[in-house]
């Protein structure tokens, strides 16, 4: 389930983005965000991304050529539309779609910048991923929820180092 660190993941982040802009709108400002994107993290090979809309207005137009090419509607997240990229049903990507008055305080990019700049920190969510998935296996918790208090505990931090409150992070 948990990979080592790939150097080509940040390479990955960029052909997929640009396959976005080019489906949605040229403007939509996108940044790499999850596991992959802290380097030298243990990860799921799959690339997170966090997509800046206007509104859902503008995200629900851009549906039809998202799905075209791939992409489909789907997640149990309930606090922002997603997308998901499979193929072979192997998971690739998965697309995150906020609207510009959350973008600021979006947990998952707060959360990774926090990790980039706080390797105690990165170190310790990367064992608390080992820990999620052998839970997992023994079936005593999902990989996810599994994950979560030491998730909430470091966003809170940086939420906190920017004035802002804390919110719950798990949101299935």
């Amino acid at each position: 389930m948990l990979v080592g660190y790939d150097p080509t993941w940040p390479e990955q982040f960029e052909r997929i983005a640009q396959e976005i802009r080019t489906l949605g709108d040229a403007d939509w400002t996108i940044e790499h965000i999850g596991s992959t994107a802290i380097p030298g993290m243990r990860a799921k090979p799959i690339i997170d991304l966090a997509v800046r809309i206007r509104d859902l207005d503008e995200f629900e137009s851009h549906i039809p050529a998202l799905q075209a090419s791939g992409w489909r509607r789907g997640s149990a997240v309930r606090t922002h539309p997603v997308m998901i990229l499979e193929a072979d049903g192997v998971r690739s990507a998965i697309a995150h779609f906020f609207v510009e008055g959350e973008w600021d305080a979006v947990h998952q990019r707060l959360l990774r910048d926090w990790l980039r700049s706080h390797p105690d920190d990165a170190d310790r969510y990367s064992h608390a991923k080992c820990d999620a998935v052998a839970a997992a296996a023994r079936g005593t918790s999902t990989y996810n929820a599994a994950k979560t208090p030491v998730i909430q505990e470091i966003v809170d931090r940086a939420r906190a180092a920017q004035g802002l409150p804390s919110v719950p992070v798990y949101d299935k």
